[in-house]
Formats: C-alpha cells, structure tokens, sequence
C-alpha cells in the first residue's frame, strides 16, 4: 500500500484543503484517483488514517527487528512504511555473519571429506585383512 500522504508531499495532519490542492497539483493519474478515492471523503479519510497509523507502526516494528525489504526494494512503494536506512546496518551485520559462517564451514568441509575417505579406507582394508585371515 502507497503513503498517500508521503506521495502527495502533504503532513497527515493536513487540511482537506490542502490534500485537495496537492491532488490537484499530482501528475501521477493513478496516484491522483487512488488519492481522491482514499481522502476525498471524511469518512474514507478516517478509515485510511487508521490504516496509516497501523502501517506506520508495523513499519517501525519491522526496522527494529531488522525486517525491512532488501535494497533493491528501496523506493517502491511497497517499502512506504518503513524507515530509510534503519536495515541497512543491521543488514550489513547479517550477511558478515553470514559470510563468516559460511567461510568457517567451507574450510571444515574439505577436512571432514578426508576423514570419511580414511575410516572408509580404515573399514575396507580391515575387512580385507579379517577375510584374508579368517
């Protein structure tokens, strides 16, 4: 869902007039009818700035937790609600995490294949020998 009222560049607490100048004024045709159709009324205004507050809130929760869209999602309108840069950071922080978990594994991995090829070696070798002496 876009912020309308980020979109149109006008406060939540605007005027019914100065959101009616700012649809005037939109040249997106499509955000200027989303815009009249949420804001137009008193009644639908009321229920889109309950949603507002509600998404606004859900936003924020999700920057704390470090749950915000990815980079490349920046600026659409599906990231409205979010803060800018609050993930960023935290982001940064998981994937060196990430990238140091994986690098730790990746030289454990070549080491645990020897050991296999040795006890399977080990294993193959002793039942040649109990066969050979039995």
């Amino acid at each position: 869902m876009r912020d309308l009222y980020l979109r149109l560049g006008v406060s939540p607490t605007a005027s019914a007039e100065e959101i009616e100048r700012a649809i005037r004024g939109c040249a997106n045709q499509s955000l200027k009818a989303d815009a009249q159709a949420a804001l137009g009324s008193p009644e639908r205004r009321a229920e889109y700035d309950e949603m507002h507050q509600l998404l606004g809130d859900i936003g924020r929760l999700r920057a704390g937790l470090g749950l915000t869209h990815a980079p490349h999602w920046h600026g659409d309108a599906a990231n409205d609600f979010s803060p800018p840069g609050a993930s960023s950071t935290r982001q940064a922080l998981l994937t060196r995490k990430l990238d140091v978990a994986l690098q730790q594994y990746q030289r454990r991995r070549p080491r645990r294949l020897w050991l296999a090829v040795a006890v399977s070696v080990g294993l193959v070798v002793a039942h040649l020998l109990g066969r050979l002496l039995a």
